[in-house]
């Protein structure tokens, strides 16, 4: 071996093809190069089932023959991929309640948006939980299905790099609470469909059935001295739900997708279509506990409970509930206590309260109000005097392929209700155009006796006021401008008005709706139309290549998308 000959240098002597895949694998090594965002895949086998949730057999949907259905369990920005197979004798639809499907409405999952499922048939669901933490469920569309079951929870958690404003639990539990009807759904819908409307619900279940029915089955196991995530969601169909621990106190840390500021609670309401994430610390004697979930704003409350069991314990629970608050007064104090958590991180690194929505000007207000009337001689809810009907073709395809002439007109929802609104009502498909990127207020306006819920899909809101009487431009005095919660579904009480505000910047067709499965079936609904001046993936992601279309767009081939 020659001593004297030069030592080779890598970098001088080796080609750079070579030099470029070793830096790579540096930066990979390093954490700089990105790849995709992780798939999770789930294939749902739905059919029905014969169970017992309050006690006596009935017809119920269940997911790979479960009920509730699968935790879909994910991180931010995780893409979901969910292949659902239709075993009923109905045509079938899942929405994702919360979840915001951006530039993409194809995947939302409602009458107005997507074809249904077939008997027999299967379809897979495409999207990604981009940018989003939170707690979230799932459930069926079509028909008077969500009657029946079929949800299920959505947990999303913050990426490894994203700080949570408090300690990690020992352990999460979901609690899917809701009232529920011993009738099948089928007889629901003949009632609906005849012009009668439905009674009082028969019961409340957790996670699918009640506690009288198992006296001596916990559902849930805590370790003494250590903390869990309760996340809390109202799955019903007619009621708020208010739901308290014997003996605990509920902090408060996470609503709808944001964290907020860290109240403490005796219990929570939570209305239609909501969630809450609430920290139990297991600082109480070892023994058995009642969680307890009752309806509000009802002559004859209904209730339920589920064993909270401390690790080892055999001592049962006290038969001694607590009780829940009267009143709506008290509900709007604990909406008003609600706050945004300005100080923690969201789904992206950066604050949330860099986001101040209160600088912004609005574009425009739209005020909704809601109403019940005859058709026919049939009940029919309306929003401004129209009740909305779903066609043979979905108003989202209708649009996207050109033909919407031939399916419905835009804006019979006017932006402030006509004089005569509350009496006279039209039916007919309903859809209101915004332009995209504006700033919009919603004011939604209750008359009637009741509570009303109402989701908006495809975006997160800023809930800024609820206030009793009738809703004027000098009541944005009132408004929390700084650090009110961003969230998707918002109540009103009786004789009262809500104020919501948000940016109109996710291009598709989305849902706006009551959130009581009655009043939505009859109506009181409508679509959102936000479209980009220029049709662009950049702004919308082009019609799926297996996206089922009826109707009259069924074989037409979708416009070009540059």
């Amino acid at each position: 071996m020659n001593s004297n000959r030069p030592t080779r240098r890598y970098h001088q002597h080796h080609p750079f093809w070579i030099r470029m895949v070793v830096v790579v694998a540096l930066a990979a090594a390093l954490g700089v190069v990105r790849a995709e965002d992780p798939y999770l895949f789930f294939r749902w086998e739905v059919e029905y089932a014969t169970l017992s949730p309050l006690g006596s057999p009935q017809q119920v949907i269940t997911i790979n023959k479960q009920f509730p259905g699968p935790r879909i369990n994910c991180t931010t920005n995780n893409n979901l991929v969910v292949n659902v197979f239709n075993h009923l004798d109905e045509p079938l639809l899942f929405t994702w309640n919360g979840i915001q499907q951006r530039k993409n409405s194809w995947q939302e999952g409602m009458p107005g948006t997507n074809c249904p499922i077939p008997p027999g048939a299967n379809y897979t669901y495409r999207f990604q939980a981009k940018d989003q933490i939170g707690s979230y469920y799932y459930y069926p569309t079509t028909s008077l299905h969500r009657a029946a079951g079929g949800y299920g929870p959505i947990t999303i958690h913050s990426r490894p790099l994203i700080p949570v404003p408090f300690p990690p639990p020992e352990d999460e539990h979901v609690v899917l609470a809701g009232d529920w009807y011993s009738d099948g759904h089928v007889s629901l819908r003949k009632k609906l469909d005849s012009g009668r409307t439905l009674s009082r619900p028969d019961g409340v279940i957790i996670n699918g059935r009640r506690g009288e029915d198992a006296p001596d089955q916990p559902m849930f196991f805590m370790a003494a001295g250590k903390t869990y995530r309760y996340r809390i969601c109202n799955v019903g169909m007619k009621n708020s739900i208010n739901v308290r621990i014997q003996g605990h106190t509920l902090k408060l840390v996470e609503v709808e997708g944001s964290h907020t500021v860290q109240n403490t609670y005796d219990s929570v309401d939570v209305h239609l279509g909501q969630c809450y994430s609430v920290l139990v610390t297991a600082d109480q004697t070892p023994k058995d506990y009642l969680l307890v979930a009752s309806t509000r704003f009802t002559k004859s409350p209904l209730a339920t409970t589920a064993i909270v069991r401390y690790n080892g314990s055999s001592i049962p629970a006290s038969k001694d509930l607590p009780k829940a608050p009267e009143g709506w007064a008290w509900s709007l104090s604990q909406f008003r206590s609600l706050r945004w958590n300005l100080t923690a991180s969201a789904a992206r690194p950066n604050p949330q309260g860099s986001y101040h929505y209160g600088k912004i000007n609005i574009t425009r207000t739209i005020k909704l109000v809601n109403s019940a009337n005859t058709v026919d001689g049939k009940l029919r809810y309306a929003v401004n005097g129209v009740s909305h009907v779903n066609s043979d073709t979905p108003v989202k395809l209708a649009e996207y392929f050109g033909v919407a002439a031939k399916v419905f007109k835009y804006d019979l929802v006017r932006d402030e209700p006509a004089a005569d609104a509350e009496n006279k009502i039209t039916v007919a498909p309903s859809v209101v155009n915004v332009t995209f990127r504006d700033f919009v207020e919603i004011v939604f306006e209750n008359h009637e006796k009741s509570i009303q819920a109402w989701h908006l899909s495809g975006y997160s809101f800023f809930a800024t006021a609820i206030e009793p009487g009738r809703w004027t431009p000098e009541k944005r005095k009132g408004y929390n401008l700084i650090d009110a919660v961003s969230r998707h579904t918002v109540q009103v009480y009786p004789g009262c008005w809500a104020a919501i505000m948000t940016t109109f910047d996710n291009c598709g067709m989305w849902s706006l709706r009551s959130v009581a499965l009655e009043r939505q079936y009859l109506g009181q609904q409508l679509y959102i139309s936000a479209q980009s001046p220029v049709r662009s993936a950049r702004d919308e992601y082009p019609v799926p290549a297996d996206l089922p279309l009826c109707g009259v767009v069924k074989g037409l081939t979708p416009p070009a998308t540059p």
